[in-house]
């Protein structure tokens, strides 16, 4: 289907002749998603559809205390610096997005007064600005208003190098300009079909101008509200101690209507997964526990407990391990993994190539994760329409012994490939969690049967995923030669996430290793096509831009996937809450509430 052609069929939605739902049935028969047709209409003038409402209390209020657990508890509560989930999920308790992403990928507003479309005039023909129209009398916790300075703010804030946000990848390619007190326009120096990033779902949380304007820049780190959170959010701000746990009032001044259900809530931090899917499945101790990355076999079992029971929901979420193209045991100008070196034996790409073949995905799949994650060589697995066909996922022994051995990595007598002097041996690290651990094992003895040493190294969710820039066992520092982890795609559209292997995204010392490409890979080419595919306004080539892209990454194993993992996530059989896998889970927490 060409250019004119799709906009033939978006023409016929506008003048009512097409249903929305054929539509959608037209372009998933192209392999495009349902998230992926709402921005095709979006962008040719449709407005989104309404998310329902399924919300039934009649009062705000009354609910008692909603009990969560996250079992990575967060580490800080500025949504500037949150690196990781657990940090991204703990902000949204109190800070909001002018909009966020459900799970069918429709934008529902949050502080925006509407969303923008060609029907309303917010967004412009030229694919170059979009209006924004925000919520009036929407009161910070602290009786301030929110307006459209505050939104001006959050741009300046993200968009300074000194202030080293790892949000700073979605503001500092764009302008924002105040038009009144509840209206803002977005601008854009290009094109840009993805206009739904700045202010929209895990990026998009605002902080208050009158608290942290004395904190922009070089003294962003200092600001007291990095730990006292001060937003428009449905709680306020109670307790929180780093890595434990998080405590939020009800805010009696919330700008919905009806809303919160609940009186109180409390996050818990720490632990491990398995017990917090015990605590709501089994025991019903806790009403919600997030990411439980826990094997099949034991999920099954725990909802037998007839207490709450697993939610799945599709996501772009991707366990991987990632090669360091840097080398992480030598200093260079004081800084270990620096930009300035190589990585002396991960530079090979027959190195490389093998340790993409011992890679034993089926079996992770198959005694691990079952139906919560799913062999694949892809990094982008959702929206189909993004999914390579041009990747393999081949597991073999004796291909990659034959491949080191051509490349003059010869076996010692203790087994052990080495080459001038070199022993073949890597450091291989991750969180603290059973099915990693497990994953760890089955890599580790492939790689031994083909004379690679790996030693493995387990560290704790709370310090991995820590945001703290002293700490040398963070994962965004990647230290090791091989890592592995889940990287979540928060929004129905791959752009974003694909900014991880832009090579002005690298994580460095210099920007507090906020950047989002931890694995140092750069590649010219890559960044060449990236940057056109961000203004291809041809949905389809803009779809092949960056399929393209993907493979680009893969096949120079900058990382190896492991298993697509949709959202898993717990709850009780009472507590009614809608769990969205392109955005936080905590993304509509104002309209959790309880039945009886």
């Amino acid at each position: 289907m060409g250019e004119r052609d799709l906009r033939g069929l978006i023409d016929k939605v506008k003048t009512g002749s097409m249903s929305r739902r054929t539509f959608v049935r037209r372009m998933a028969a192209l392999g495009l998603t349902a998230p992926l047709a709402t921005q095709l209409l979006a962008m040719g003038g449709v407005a989104m559809a309404q998310t329902r409402a399924a919300y039934k209390p009649t009062k705000r209020g009354g609910g008692g205390t909603l009990k969560v657990l996250w079992w990575q508890g967060p580490t800080l509560l500025n949504p500037h610096f949150a690196v990781g989930t657990k940090d991204q999920d703990g902000s949204r308790l109190f800070y909001e997005p002018l909009a966020a992403w459900d799970p069918e990928g429709n934008l529902k507003p949050k502080l925006a007064a509407e969303i923008p479309s060609r029907e309303n005039g917010g967004l412009a023909a030229d694919g170059k600005s979009v209006i924004w129209k925000l919520k009036r009398d929407v009161k910070w916790h602290d009786g301030k208003p929110f307006t459209a300075d505050d939104v001006v703010f959050n741009w300046q804030y993200a968009s300074d190098p000194a202030t080293a946000a790892v949000t700073s990848g979605t503001y500092n390619e764009i302008k924002v300009e105040k038009v009144d007190d509840f209206t803002v326009k977005v601008i854009f120096s290009k094109p840009t079909p993805f206009w739904a990033d700045a202010f929209v779902g895990t990026r998009g949380m605002l902080i208050p101008k009158h608290l942290f304007a004395d904190f922009i820049g070089a003294k962003s780190r200092d600001a007291p509200t990095n730990l006292k959170p001060v937003g428009t959010g449905p709680y306020l701000f109670r307790d929180f101690k780093p890595g434990d746990a998080v405590s939020g009032v009800i805010n009696p001044n919330y700008h919905q209507p009806n809303r919160p259900y609940f009186d109180a809530i409390e996050l818990k931090g720490g632990g491990d997964a398995v017990s917090a899917a015990r605590a709501v499945l089994q025991t019903g101790e806790y009403d919600f526990a997030w990411n439980l990355q826990v094997e099949d076999e034991i999920l099954q079992r725990l909802e037998k407990g007839g207490k709450g029971r697993v939610n799945i929901a599709p996501t772009g979420n991707i366990e991987h391990i990632q090669v360091n193209t840097t080398d992480p045991w030598t200093e260079v100008d004081g800084e270990r993994s620096s930009l300035k070196s190589k990585h002396p034996i991960l530079s090979e790409k027959p190195v490389r190539e093998a340790l993409a073949m011992l890679i034993d995905r089926a079996s992770v799949e198959k005694h691990i994760y079952g139906r919560t994650g799913v062999a694949t060589g892809n990094f982008v697995n959702n929206p189909e329409r993004y999914r390579s066909k041009n990747t393999t996922m081949e597991f073999s022994i004796e291909k990659a012994s034959d491949l080191l051995e051509k490349a003059g990595w010869k076996k010692g007598a203790d087994g052990i490939r080495e080459k001038g002097g070199k022993k073949l041996k890597f450091v291989y690290q991750t969180s603290i969690n059973q099915p990693r651990q497990k994953t760890q094992a089955i890599v580790k003895q492939a790689c031994q049967r083909a004379g690679i040493d790996i030693e493995i190294k387990a560290v704790t969710a709370s310090v991995y995923f820590s945001s703290d820039v002293a700490n040398p066992d963070t994962y965004t520092k990647f230290f090791t030669d091989l890592q592995m982890y889940t990287t979540t795609m928060s929004q129905p559209d791959p752009e974003v996430f694909l900014l991880q292997f832009a090579s002005w995204e690298v994580a460095t010392k210099e920007n507090k290793w906020q950047g989002r490409n931890i694995t140092r890979w750069r590649n010219e080419e890559y960044d060449k096509l990236f940057r056109q595919a961000q203004v291809e306004l041809d949905p389809l080539k803009r779809a092949g831009m960056l399929i393209t892209c993907q493979d680009m990454a893969v096949k120079d194993q900058a990382v190896i996937p492991v298993v697509y993992r949709p959202g898993v996530a717990g709850h009780s059989n009472q507590l009614q809450c809608v769990i969205s896998g392109w955005d936080n889970n905590t993304w509509d927490l104002s309209d959790w509430y309880k039945e009886a």
